[in-house]
């Protein structure tokens, strides 16, 4: 009787072959066929290049390059990397798979140092490759979250320090960063960084009003213009009162701050927002889902097209 090996899903071709990894990508933002990006030709005006790169020491003869195509429209040369985070990367992009793979399946994250031992590349890349895949988790915010007879639950909270962290002179509060998050009930997740501005305008350019509203008793959330409003006193140690409380943020909360405490240390609150991002994507696509992190790191991939973050923007924030 022979038994079954386990094989890992990082054995697959995608992940070691360039060639694999670039019919993978072609497949999934390409699904029906090569598009230009520089006309937005497709069919048969789109043509493959076999074309060398320049020789060097090590490579007298050049290596071929992997996916270049040239548009017969306009006469341009591309590749499926052209007007999506890959652009303008010198990483190969079989590897930039493993990376969008090794952080769609972390629950907590995976830090620059991290992917910097694993990948076997420099740390700065690692550093800019992992906020360029956030770039790509971005969820779009264009319309409010919710709607009639939906229900949607509000939250807000505040990462503060550690007790053990030097606290700020006297009569200087911490600045510590605040996070307000909407959750539909069986839908989407969304987190915003709260500014100086408070809650009020993140808000209401977030929710659907025709939506049940449910929160703690904070009073910001009392005259929402909701269809409907339920709250739970967590002052008089209320968590649920029916179906109405906010467990669901409180279980994201506690898993966002385990991931900053225990994988990323410290972050910067000018890159909060991408931190964010990253987290509400999980949520977003978790197992309870039916979404596995195969299906995961594809819907990533989906979400390359039209995101750029150049490394100058990107430090310049930093």
């Amino acid at each position: 009787m022979e038994i079954a090996m386990a094989e890992s899903v990082l054995s697959d071709l995608p992940f070691h072959n360039e060639q694999a990894a670039f019919e993978y990508v072609e497949a999934q933002l390409w699904p029906d066929g090569p598009v230009c990006p520089h006309c937005g030709a497709t069919g048969d005006k789109i043509g493959r290049i076999d074309r060398r790169s320049k020789p060097s020491k090590k490579n007298p003869e050049g290596v071929p390059v992997v996916g270049l195509r040239k548009c017969y429209a306009c006469r341009q040369a591309f590749t499926v990397r052209m007007g999506t985070i890959f652009e303008d990367s010198h990483l190969p992009l079989h590897l930039w798979l493993q990376a969008i793979h090794l952080l769609c399946a972390s629950k907590k994250g995976m830090s620059t140092r991290q992917l910097h031992r694993m990948l076997g590349c420099g740390l700065k890349t690692a550093w800019h490759l992992g906020h360029r895949i956030r770039e790509m988790m971005t969820p779009d915010k264009s319309s409010p979250i919710g709607g009639e007879g939906k229900t949607v639950e509000a939250d807000d909270m505040e990462m503060g320090r550690s007790p053990k962290t030097k606290r700020p002179p006297r009569g200087q509060r911490p600045k510590n960063v605040r996070v307000l998050s909407l959750v539909e009930r069986g839908g989407p997740i969304r987190s915003m960084v709260i500014d100086h501005r408070g809650i009020g305008g993140l808000f209401y350019s977030q929710f659907d009003r025709r939506s049940r509203l449910v929160t703690d008793s904070a009073p910001v959330y009392r005259f929402t213009g909701a269809a409907s409003h339920g709250a739970v006193d967590h002052s008089k140690n209320e968590w649920k009162r029916g179906d109405i409380h906010t467990n669901t943020l409180e279980g994201f909360f506690s898993i966002f701050k385990r991931g900053i405490i225990g994988v990323y240390q410290h972050i910067g609150s000018n890159h909060f927002n991408r931190y964010l991002a990253e987290f509400d994507f999980r949520m977003n696509t978790r197992a309870k889902l039916g979404i596995d992190d195969v299906q995961r790191a594809t819907l990533a991939i989906k979400g390359a097209s039209g995101k750029r973050l150049t490394y100058e923007t990107t430090h310049q924030e930093a």
